[in-house]
């Protein structure tokens, strides 16, 4: 093994030979050679916490894998922890699993950017993230036979050096920002667009990714390659961490197709109105260039294909996600959208109740309304201030908590129609309160409202008319649709359901509202704040209801089970601190708070690196935790707050008990699960009690 731990390259400064680590033996996991080089990083002085910086490139890598076909992996992260913008490069031997789909890496390099990082220093990483779609670049690094030859094919894919600000005076001028270096800058890096192909035919594109460093560049010199194969033009924007320069209106209208290559949303996206559409994520760009080419020009004459609609959403149709994507999925994110804008709705509204009965007790609840309308606070009710300012918080609480079927229904209007759905959705959300269709009749009015509005903006109309549209006609007609459909066929029985629905809870006991807790702490430890987990949440707030018993166990259950995985890894990290690498040792001290908050997402990082041993343990502690608070009784009317909110709880005594119960338990069975299953190199490493993130 060849391991190349000293001197320094001139030149560029981005990367030096102490960076550099050849036919080394990392780790066979992402984690552990992230972990090495960014120690490696804060032994130069680069990096002033080895820990944050690894903790922001596996967050990084829990949005989307960073590993390419090809046998490279670009982990990457801009991170407060980075003084300098730096490079780190190993030549694994074993290679690591970074999620490519065409098995590990072996050549992986570290992008490590400062959070504030100017458009100069940007460009150097990009470059170098371009440089790697090309054949003849990764093959040179394979063959490299020391760190000063990997430096030397680095440099020579990189344009010339920014001065910093430490070595140029104030006054100095740069080169204005691109999302890319220039193609003069050096002829090795391919440009974001291609030559214009003799045969006329031009196709747009937006590449874009959650931190902008690699992956947008990546894939816009993809799209260009490929099209240059098919003799295609394609005009790249990368919408990147440097800015966008957006492509020229004149481009866009003679472009035959549009291209979406994103993560993240389309910054403009109404500029390309009209135009047929294919649309993925970023990766499939940089997986699939040619066939994203081919699909774009087939749309092209396709008279049925999807096109972009006029607004500056995304409609279902056209999701950000990728052509590829079923209904099922859609839906699915569609119905997550209307949650995600509820939730505030019903944590304001439910604290807010919460604290008005810790002011004036729970028979407020009939008496709120009369005691606000008739005193003030020189003239008080019997209960004095106390039960005065509990009654306006109840109050406030209860007409914030009204808006939660209609935000329901109106933001998954909007989810498929953009903001032409809002008013029938919201329309929708107050038919559906009105003839006691509830949460379920919010659902199915979003949906039909959405899909409406969309119908409706479809008409064609003439040009004087098309302005009225979304401000008069899409709302008119389209709360006409839904409003129609829900008073005269479908409000009956959804009520009907929702009733059947609400006495089967209220009649739940025993082994059966075991079951009941038991089945909603699994999906609240499924995906840790993701569909099935928002689903959970969504049932029990929705049926919240301080007059309903049942509804308030069930809401109790939901919250004790969501605080298990967090609370459970930061206790599993702390008793055997040798399973887990440097950077999740300090993700579980910060879990600690985030369990005792409900904030469920606290045990990502430790499920991203470990799914297969993290989340079922994580289901078991929370399905022990939501039986035992339905078993006992315990009630909770508060829809949010954790440990914050045991006010609001009854039996509280019980809740901690289950709480401790589940946490305990999944935190015994992910500390046997990596005990027993872990490599023989990681249990090498705990013999010689060197924690597996410090090995470089």
């Amino acid at each position: 093994m060849s391991d190349t731990t000293s001197g320094s390259a001139g030149g560029s400064s981005i990367i030096g030979t102490e960076l550099v680590s050849l036919d080394a033996d990392l780790g066979s996991d992402k984690n552990s050679v992230i972990a090495a080089l960014a120690e490696r990083l804060a032994a130069t002085g680069r990096v002033s916490d080895a820990d944050a910086l690894t903790a922001a490139v596996l967050e990084r890598e829990a949005k989307s894998a960073t590993g390419l076909p090809g046998g490279i992996a670009i982990p990457h992260a801009r991170s407060e922890a980075v003084t300098t913008p730096s490079l780190g490069f190993a030549r694994l031997s074993p290679k690591a699993d970074f999620g490519a789909p065409d098995g590990p890496a072996d050549l992986v390099f570290l992008i490590a950017a400062p959070e504030g990082a100017g458009g100069d220093h940007m460009k150097l990483l990009t470059a170098l993230a371009r440089a790697l779609v090309r054949p003849d670049f990764v093959a040179s690094l394979r063959a490299a036979a020391s760190a000063e030859e990997v430096i030397a094919l680095v440099e020579d894919v990189l344009p010339p050096r920014p001065e910093s600000s430490s070595d140029a005076p104030a006054a100095s001028t740069a080169a204005p920002e691109q999302p890319a270096p220039s193609a003069s800058a050096k002829p090795a890096v391919a440009p974001p667009q291609s030559a214009e192909q003799p045969g006329g035919r031009t196709i747009v594109a937006v590449t874009a990714c959650p931190t902008g460093i690699a992956h947008t560049y990546m894939a816009a010199d993809a799209l260009s390659a490929a099209g240059e194969r098919a003799g295609v033009t394609v005009r790249v924007e990368t919408q990147g961490s440097s800015g966008s320069t957006p492509l020229p209106a004149d481009v866009i209208a003679g472009a035959e197709a549009v291209i979406f290559a994103t993560d993240v949303g389309v910054k403009g996206r109404e500029r390309f109105a009209g135009k047929p559409v294919i649309a993925s994520g970023v990766k499939r760009a940089i997986n699939e260039p040619d066939t994203m080419i081919d699909e774009a020009l087939r749309a092209a004459t396709d008279p049925s294909a999807r096109t972009v609609e006029g607004t500056s959403g995304a409609p279902a149709g056209e999701s950000e996600s990728g052509s590829d994507l079923g209904w099922g999925t859609r839906l699915r994110q569609i119905l997550l959208t209307g949650v995600s804008y509820m939730i505030p709705f019903v944590a304001a509204g439910g604290l807010l109740i919460a604290l008005g009965f810790l002011l004036a007790g729970p028979d407020i609840t009939d008496s709120a309304s009369d005691i606000v309308l008739d005193n003030t606070l020189t003239n008080l009710p019997a209960g004095g201030l106390g039960t005065y300012l509990g009654a306006v918080l109840y109050q406030i609480g209860s007409l914030a908590f009204s808006f939660l079927v209609p935000a329901l229904a109106g933001y998954i209007a909007f989810a498929i129609a953009d903001r032409p759905g809002l008013a029938p959705g919201f329309t929708a959300g107050a038919v559906a309160v009105f003839v006691g269709a509830g949460f379920i009749g919010g659902l199915v009015g979003g949906i039909i409202a959405g899909f409406a509005a969309l119908w409706v903006g479809r008409i064609p109309l003439p040009t004087w008319a098309r302005g009225l549209m979304p401000v008069v006609i899409i709302p008119l007609l389209a709360s006409l649709i839904v409003g129609g459909l829900m008073f005269l066929l479908l409000g009956r029985p959804l009520a009907a359901i929702t009733t059947g629905l609400t006495d089967w809870l209220n009649g739940l006991s025993g082994g059966s509202a075991v079951l009941l807790g038991a089945i909603l702490g699994l999906m609240m430890c499924f995906d840790l704040g993701g569909p099935v987990n928002k689903a959970a949440y969504a049932f029990a707030v929705a049926g919240l209801d301080v007059a309903n018993t049942g509804s308030l166990e069930i809401m109790a259950a939901v919250m004790a089970a969501g605080m298990v995985p967090p609370l459970a890894m930061a206790l599993s990290s702390l008793v055997r601190p040798r399973l887990y690498s440097t950077a999740e040792r300090e993700n579980g001290k910060a879990a600690w708070l985030l369990g005792a908050s409900f904030i469920s997402e606290g045990a990502i990082p430790f499920a991203a690196a470990d799914p297969f041993r993290v989340i079922p343990s994580m289901m078991l502690g929370g399905a022990v935790t939501g039986g035992i608070v339905m078993a006992t009784g315990v009630t909770l009317t508060a829809p949010h707050g954790g440990l914050f909110v045991l006010f609001a709880m009854d039996r509280v005594v019980w809740f901690l008990i289950a709480l401790a119960a589940g946490t305990v338990v999944a935190a015994l069975a992910v500390s046997i699960a990596k005990s027993i299953t872990r490599p023989a190199r990681e249990s090498a490493d705990e013999s010689n009690s060197e924690p597996v993130a410090a090995r470089s």
